[in-house]
């Protein structure tokens, strides 16, 4: 049996890579970025039954590479470069590390926010260029405005919450969550995509990309949206059409956005959006706090273990749960 967990990307907090050697395990890194076919490599180099995804995409041809894989455990909860139908065909469990760092990407939320809205960064090259720009400057006060939550999940909740302490009114759209995680944070659901962008002077995306929601944030949905909102992304850059965006900030009708994610990561040195002031950009660091780092570290590695030694997980985690099921059942079914 092998003793190895294969990371893709950078070190695990040391409460994590503690908890990995209690069990008698190593980890074992992949460049950060690496491609399926390094990936693969290292996957068969070190015999890992478990792999933390952090960077890199795990596609079918990974897995089959790997017999003796067991559980992929994602570090966060996004999981667009892991094929999870192809891991639930294989029997493999995909567990995610939900809430764990829901705090702190809610509160890159804000400060994203509040760079665009309150112009902090254009302001403050200015000064550094020795421009004193208080005359004529009309700055926007976001209390009284209304925030879009896309998706209604710990992210969007944590998100939510802070900005209610900013005297933002609040308005939801996730056709997969209860009706109570509406009501216990004081939002109003809306019955479409579209009712949420009409009502949002601020629109914050907390959904998962998938096919059906990638680039949902298209022309024809900004359109739909107030002159001068906001648009808010910690979630993935796919959700948003960027040339769309860029155009709609260009020609005036979205007031700027603040983004933690390209569609391409990492994006091209020639990225349009480099150019565009009203656009703030940081490289998906969102979650990467100390705190937050921990307590994903530690649930993403105790997920494995859970899976290894036997032991059960809440099925909220295992974001391949029914395609398992599924999976499970076809051969039963083939039987009969």
């Amino acid at each position: 049996m092998s003793k190895t967990i294969l990371v893709t990307g950078p070190d695990l907090d040391p409460a994590a890579a503690r908890l990995v050697a209690d069990h008698g395990y190593q980890t074992v890194h992949t460049p950060p970025y690496a491609d399926s076919a390094v990936i693969s490599e290292y996957l068969q180099k070190t015999g890992a039954e478990g792999i933390v995804s952090r960077m890199g995409r795990l596609d079918a041809a990974v897995m089959d590479a790997a017999p003796q894989l067991k559980v992929i455990s994602k570090h966060g909860v996004g999981v667009d470069n892991i094929d999870i139908q192809a891991a639930a065909d294989r029997g493999i469990p995909v567990l995610v590390a939900t809430g764990a760092n829901a705090v702190s990407v809610a509160e890159h939320a804000i400060a994203l926010l509040l760079s665009c809205a309150k112009r902090i960064l254009p302001l403050d090259a200015g000064l550094r260029d020795g421009r004193w720009e208080k005359p004529g400057f009309a700055g926007r006060e976001i209390a009284g405005s209304t925030m879009g939550l896309m998706g209604m999940g710990a992210i969007a909740q944590a998100t939510g919450r802070m900005a209610k302490g900013l005297g933002l009114t609040l308005i939801g759209y996730d056709p997969y969550a209860p009706d109570s995680a509406f009501e216990e944070l004081g939002v109003t659901r809306c019955d479409s995509f579209e009712e949420l962008l009409a009502g949002s002077n601020v629109l914050s995306l907390h959904c998962p990309l998938t096919p059906q929601t990638r680039q949902i944030l298209n022309a024809d949905a900004i359109a739909r949206m107030p002159e001068g909102a906001f648009v808010v992304n910690t979630a993935r850059g796919g959700l948003i059409d960027e040339p769309a965006l860029l155009a709609a900030i260009q020609s005036g009708h979205l007031a700027g956005a603040g983004l933690d994610t390209f569609a391409v990561e990492p994006p091209e040195a020639d990225h349009p959006f480099f150019a565009e002031p009203r656009i703030v950009l940081t490289p998906h660091i969102g979650g990467v706090t100390r705190q937050a780092g921990a307590r994903v570290g530690v649930d993403a590695v105790r997920g494995i273990f859970q899976i290894l030694d036997g032991q059960p997980v809440a099925p909220e985690r295992i974001i391949n749960r029914k395609l398992l099921a599924a999976a499970q059942a076809e051969p039963a079914n083939m039987e009969k």
